[in-house]
């Protein structure tokens, strides 16, 4: 396929398919029943992760959205509230289940790129009313989608972990990209493992996985976790194929995340002298997120499609690309020929 061919789709990181060596790996997979505990390959996975992160325990589920929400009801209940960033994905993007699911209330806290700080949280704790739902919860995002991948480091989470401490609060991660975000900054998952009384940890975004993610977390928690699992529908069978992906992305697949960090610098470098555009928030991993003037995002969305380029709204007057194991360097300079004709 040339070049004027080729489809440059930049719309998500989950939209990465299985390799081959992935999928021979899948095929190979030792089988059990995942309910009984008994599938030998997700049982591998669970403590790969958990000895990874340095906690206790794991729990193989089909989405980041239900370990969230497993998480989210593990450390509240009805009229208490989670603290997290008006921009977080577990408000924005679970489908109202913050409420339907533990019938919590939410405070919405602002912070640069999407981060919060504990001075900030700190604010916002409810003081012991009648008139207040109860804190319980702070949950945080790394990295921060709509920040445009921006990264949370050791340094800006241990005041907030020691907050939490103080004040009783648990602290969740939605480590959506998690590894991407460690790459960037060069820590160790299992110090990350200190700060957190939970964690998700995604696999089928720029790992690769076709479906899966695992909550992290203590073997009480845990233990919890499965029946709230099963109560949503998220227990698995012969769930070793879809397990065995991920075992094979945390073996292949981590250290490769750089390629994308880098293809989405050259993203956005490219992006900045098209017309429309501006301005293209700070690129940290593998998220762009451009700005734009004198056109609407659907408009401009369909001056990319007409190139056979693909990205999605983002916002009344954003758009987003992410690049992901699938977009190339061949990709990459089909993007920007193409880029280029139309600045001509």
């Amino acid at each position: 396929m040339n070049n004027n061919q080729l489809r440059v789709d930049l719309r998500s990181d989950t939209l990465t398919l299985p390799t081959q060596e992935m999928k021979e790996t899948m095929l190979n997979a030792g089988l059990g029943d995942d309910v009984f505990g008994e599938d030998p390959t997700v049982n591998i996975l669970e403590d790969k992760l958990a000895g990874l992160f340095g906690m206790e325990a794991g729990l193989f589920c089909p989405s980041g959205t239900m370990t969230n929400q497993i998480a989210i009801k593990l450390h509240t209940r009805p009229q208490t509230e989670v603290i997290c960033h008006r921009s977080s994905h577990i408000y924005l993007y679970e489908g109202g289940g913050i409420m339907s699911n533990s019938m919590a209330s939410v405070k919405l806290l602002d912070g640069s790129l999407g981060k919060i700080d504990a001075e900030t949280i700190r604010q916002h704790i409810n003081p012991d009313d009648d008139h207040l739902p109860e804190t319980t919860l702070v949950s945080l995002e790394n990295t921060m989608n709509k920040g445009g991948g921006s990264v949370y480091t050791l340094d800006e989470i241990r005041p907030i972990r020691q907050l939490c401490k103080e004040t009783g609060l648990k602290l969740h991660l939605d480590g959506a990209r998690i590894f991407n975000a460690l790459v960037h900054s060069g820590e160790r998952p299992f110090d990350w493992g200190k700060m957190f009384d939970t964690i998700s940890v995604c696999l089928s975004k720029g790992l690769g996985c076709p479906v899966g993610s695992v909550l992290l977390g203590s073997q009480a928690d845990i233990k919890r976790a499965r029946k709230i699992r099963k109560a949503l529908g998220g227990g698995m069978r012969q769930a070793g194929m879809l397990a065995a992906a991920g075992i094979y992305a945390l073996d292949h697949n981590v250290f490769r995340l750089e390629e994308d960090h880098e293809r989405a610098k050259a993203v956005g470098e490219i992006l900045e002298k098209t017309p429309f555009v501006k301005e293209v928030l700070p690129i940290t991993t593998n998220i762009v997120i451009a700005r734009l003037a004198q056109i609407s995002p659907e408009s401009y969305l369909e001056e990319l499609t007409e190139r056979n380029i693909w990205a999605v709204k983002f916002g009344k007057d954003q758009i987003r690309m992410v690049t992901h194991m699938d977009f190339t360097d061949q990709h990459l300079e089909a993007f920007e020929s193409r880029i280029k004709r139309w600045i001509k």
